[in-house]
Order: structure tokens, then C-alpha cells, then sequence
């Protein structure tokens, strides 16, 4: 272990792209993972994130329970269609499904690639402006990265945070977090895992949407920076952005086409054409929104390059609406699966620019919830 590192920090020290003896099979993940009509489930709430989740369906928050609810997605007949991954938690990763199988097994049969998010979470950055935020779980890395590929995980998510206040963010939270992800996707490249590079500026706030494009353009270039200085495998990564949209809080409220194109403009003006693809967050945004902002991605008109595959990673856009209709009861297992693989489809379609809202839900309510952990 010590060699290896010790050979990072000398690729590091030189701006070389790393070497990685799991190259060829990480190309062969991304490829998966960027299959037209599909996209990502993102099953990684902590245990503290899931408490707030059964809250709402007044439901005890205890291992099985958590389980359940994350069989009754990746059990759903037909996921495979519109799902080309799943994100699991550490605790969900070593879960089984009814025939005893792993969660990532019985993925992996599906052909769904199995993932993992490997931060520890979010804790203050001591060097920023206040309420500022880093993320923790560089410790020890390489090691947890190994355990995890031996479960059967083949990619990894990690999210920073970036939090506008007065229009802004800090320069220390932009470099600071920008390095910190870049540390995370070449170690998980030298462990064999796809790493998905989040940073998330936050939808909390009373910002414009200028304001959001202005902070999001430069966090974006500081992480293309930091990752290309870091010697990233750029063919094997994900990157795994906030739609550019007008705070929360702000009482505004932006159209598809206009959420789009300034959207597909950031990434343009930042993201190397080398990345496979883009896999949104949704971020609060409701489960409809977050649906018709991906596919006026995919469909809108306007002279800007869009050579990466544009689709989706959502938690609570994908979830949501299931969760209600399961209440936790297993007889109503069929109802919220029916219920899941509909948002499932729909975001599918958007991916490929098909999505009818006419199609839909009549209603869909706002997902946002101010300060979101995971």
C-alpha cells in the first residue's frame, strides 16, 4: 500500500495522468453506466438521512426496515430498463435481498453496475467563511476503496458542498473541496472504482440564477483544475453537478429552456469533452422538475456542445413518491414499485430527449429540504 502511494504522490508531483492496472475495466463500467435510456439510483442516505426519510411514513428507522426499503427499488421487475447503477451506503452494500443474495449480486445479474459512496460526510471548513463546509473520509482511503471493490462495488461517489451566501462562495471552500475531490477520484481509480465527482453547489438560498451559474462556472473550473493537476483518468470518471437554477429561497422560478441552457453553457465552458458523461443531482428539486430540466437538456436547441452523455443520479426525484405509496408495508410493495418504476421511465426517457410531461403526474411537490444531508 505504502508503494503505491508512494508512486501517486510521484505522478502527482509531475502532472501525469495516473496509471491504473483496472483501466480497462473501469472503461468498460463507465460504458455501462452511460447506457442510453438510463441512469442512476442513488440509495446512499446515511442512517441519519433514512430516520428523516421514515419520519415522514411514521416508520421505525432500523436495519431491516432500511433493507427493505432498499429491496423494494432494486427489486422492482423491470429496473434494469432505466437503471444502469445503483449507489448504495456502506451498511447497504453487506444487505441481502430475500433469495439471499447481496445487493450487489443480485445487481450485477441485472447487468445494473453496483456503487458506493465513500465520504464520511460533511463537517465544517475551519478556514472558510462561516457555515462553510469539507467532507471527510481521506483517511485510510485506499484501503476502504479495496474492500468495497472486493463486495462487488465498481464505482464510488463523493460529495462536496458549496453553499452561496451573499451571491458567493469563499476561495478557500473552492480550492479546498476542489483538491479534496480530486485526492478521492485518482485513489479510487487506483483501487479499480469509477469514481462520480459531486460538487454540489446547494440550491439553498435567495440567489439568482445568474448568481448560481456565476459560483457553479467557477467551482466547476477549480475541480476540472484540481482533477487534471491530480493526474485523473478522465475517460474513466462521472461527474455529478447541480442544475443551475435560482435559489430556493428566492421566491423565482425558472423555465425548462432557460434552466437548460445555462445548465449545458456551464458545463461547456469548464468540463473536458473526454468525461462519458454528466449524471445530475436533483437537489430538492421536485420530482417532475427534476425530470423536464434533464430532458430539455437532451433536446433543446441552442449552438452549445454536449459531448458527454446528460442524465441523471437522483435520490429523492427517484424515491420519493415510492416511499409514500410503500408506508412500510409489505403488501403495498407492488403499489410502490409501480409507483418507482415510473419515475424510473420517465427519467429514462428524458436521458434520450423523450420525456412528455403530458405523460406525468399532474402534481408534484417542491423535494427541497434547507441544509440536505446524506
Amino acid at each position: 500500500m505504502a508503494k503505491r502511494v508512494e508512486v501517486l504522490e510521484k505522478q502527482l508531483a509531475q502532472n501525469n495522468t495516473i496509471t491504473s492496472k483496472y483501466h480497462e475495466e473501469m472503461l468498460r463500467t463507465v460504458k455501462a453506466m452511460t447506457a442510453k435510456g438510463k441512469g442512476l439510483l442513488a440509495a446512499d442516505e446515511s442512517v441519519g438521512s433514512v430516520a428523516k426519510r421514515f419520519a415522514g411514513i411514521k416508520l421505525e428507522n432500523n436495519e431491516e426496515n432500511r433493507r427493505k426499503y432498499r429491496a423494494l427499488m432494486i427489486g422492482a421487475q423491470g429496473l434494469e430498463q432505466y437503471i444502469s447503477g445503483v449507489i448504495f451506503h456502506e451498511e447497504t452494500l453487506y444487505q441481502k435481498m430475500d433469495d439471499g443474495s447481496t445487493f450487489p449480486a443480485y445487481c450485477a445479474r441485472l447487468g445494473i453496475v453496483p456503487g458506493i459512496k465513500t465520504d464520511r460526510g460533511l463537517a465544517p471548513l475551519q478556514h472558510g467563511a462561516p457555515g462553510e463546509q469539507m467532507t471527510e473520509g481521506l483517511d485510510g482511503y485506499l484501503g476502504r476503496a479495496a474492500k468495497y471493490y472486493k463486495a462487488g462495488a465498481r464505482f464510488c461517489k463523493w460529495r462536496n458542498v458549496y453553499s452561496i451566501q451573499n451571491g458567493t462562495v469563499s476561495e478557500a471552500a473552492v480550492k479546498f473541496n476542489a483538491e479534496t475531490l480530486a485526492r478521492y477520484a485518482v485513489l479510487s481509480q487506483l483501487a479499480g472504482l469509477v469514481p462520480i465527482v459531486e460538487p454540489e453547489v446547494m440550491i439553498d438560498g435567495n440567489h439568482t440564477i445568474e448568481q448560481c451559474q456565476a459560483v457553479s462556472e467557477r467551482v466547476w473550473r477549480q475541480v476540472t483544475h484540481a482533477l487534471h493537476e491530480a493526474g485523473v483518468i478522465w475517460e474513466c470518471m462521472l461527474l455529478k453537478p447541480n442544475m443551475i437554477v435560482p435559489g430556493a429561497e428566492s421566491g423565482r422560478k425558472a423555465p425548462a429552456e432557460e434552466v437548460a441552457r445555462l445548465t449545458v453553457q456551464t458545463l461547456a465552458r469548464t468540463l473536458p469533452a473526454a468525461v462519458p458523461g454528466v449524471t445530475f443531482l436533483s437537489g430538492g428539486l421536485s420530482e417532475v422538475q427534476a425530470t423536464e430540466y434533464l430532458n430539455a437538456m437532451n433536446v433543446a436547441d441552442f449552438p452549445l456542445a454536449r459531448p458527454w452523455d446528460l442524465s441523471f443520479s437522483y435520490a429523492r426525484a427517484l424515491q420519493s413518491s415510492a416511499l409514500k405509496a410503500w408506508a412500510g408495508k409489505d403488501s403495498n410493495f407492488p403499489a410502490a414499485r409501480r409507483v418507482f418504476l415510473h419515475r424510473a421511465k420517465q427519467n429514462g426517457l428524458a436521458n434520450v430527449g423523450r420525456y412528455n410531461r403530458a405523460d406525468d403526474d399532474k402534481t408534484s411537490a417542491s423535494l427541497y429540504v434547507k441544509g440536505n444531508t446524506y
